[in-house]
């Protein structure tokens, strides 16, 4: 169990910094500031705790029984309320009134260790609750996530188990507890990285199913098959999804559409959110052009269909058909036309 803890620590930690370089770029938060900030803040507190963990088991220091880690444990529920709010509740503003959640964590220094934990994680129980409650409200979009929800329920399952854990440090000898806390802390790690291997823009998509949930009509007076026929023609015959800053702002405007007509209108109709809805289009005329001309650049066809940057496009093409674009190429290899 010991080399197991410290194993999954070190994943937790260059995992926290990869997740921090790659998946929470301003591509993946469009109009999604506070998430992505806060996403960030969450990554690093954990981080904190793990190193905290690392340290302690490995017999070098002890961080766990000072105020710098009361902070930390208190700072893991309001900072992951924070970057989930946005995207599960489509709002993306800040209010002064959240700064609340900043109470327990500026109260935790003061708390004496044995309350401080059991503590922390009885305030991780309101936070739970809050979130199964918004997942939950998206369940009429849950046609849409069926694998990448699974996923995220067994990630909820572990914080749940970590929480009973937390409550029941009383009964358990405190290095098995910390060895288990810093092992559901690394799977939690692991099971996030294989959603966003499997879908990179789940955030996105995420905020625009709860945009759809939460949102009241806006179709009544559209005449909803005249705007899709005009859809399919300004994405099949003027393929404006060619171009890089091709936004759903700008979609609607060739559609004379507000932003969230069209979004409405692709999410109720077409049954996906407007950015996946755009990467199919645009990794469907890649899978064509590296087909059609072998000889083009793998980067070069990305950006010719909209994409960029390499990343979004491999990340895009691997999410859609399972393997990079080079791949691709060489399993469908026929005669260039």
């Amino acid at each position: 169990m010991h080399t197991l803890a410290i194993l999954l620590t070190g994943f937790s930690v260059f995992s926290a910094l990869i997740l921090a370089l790659t998946h929470f770029r301003c591509d993946n938060y469009k109009g999604q500031a506070v998430a992505q900030g806060m996403g960030i803040i969450l990554l690093l507190t954990l981080m904190g705790l793990q190193l905290a963990h690392f340290t302690w088991l490995q017999g070098d220091a002890d961080f766990l029984h000072t105020p710098y880690y009361q902070v930390l444990l208190f700072a893991v529920a309001p900072a992951f309320y924070l970057f989930s709010k946005p995207l599960l509740q489509a709002d993306a503003s800040l209010h002064l009134r959240q700064l609340g959640h900043l109470i327990p964590v500026l109260a935790a220094p003061l708390l004496p260790f044995k309350l401080a934990l059991p503590l922390a994680f009885a305030v991780g129980a309101g936070y739970l609750l809050w979130l199964a409650y918004s997942i939950y409200a998206l369940h009429s979009q849950r046609s849409r996530f069926r694998l990448e929800l699974a996923m995220l329920g067994a990630v909820f399952v572990i914080a749940v188990l970590v929480l009973l854990l937390g409550l029941g440090l009383p009964l358990l000898p405190e290095k098995l507890f910390f060895m288990l806390y810093t092992s559901a802390i690394g799977m939690a790690f692991l099971l996030v990285n294989i959603v966003l291997s499997i879908a990179p823009q789940l955030s996105t998509d995420v905020a625009e199913a709860a945009r759809e949930t939460y949102a009241i009509s806006t179709l009544g007076t559209i005449d909803c098959e005249a705007m899709l026929s005009r859809l399919n023609h300004l994405m099949d015959q003027q393929q404006v999804y060619q171009e890089t800053a091709m936004d759903l702002p700008t979609l609607a405007a060739h559609m004379s559409l507000t932003s969230h007509q069209l979004s409405e209108l692709i999410n109720t109709r077409l049954g996906k959110g407007f950015s996946r809805y755009i990467r199919e289009y645009r990794v469907k005329a890649a899978e064509n052009l590296l087909l059609q001309r072998a000889s083009m650049p793998v980067l070069t066809v990305g950006m010719e269909v909209g994409f960029s940057s390499q990343s979004n496009f491999y990340e895009a093409f691997r999410e859609l058909t399972g393997m990079t674009p080079g791949q691709y190429r060489k399993v469908h290899k026929t005669t260039p036309k």
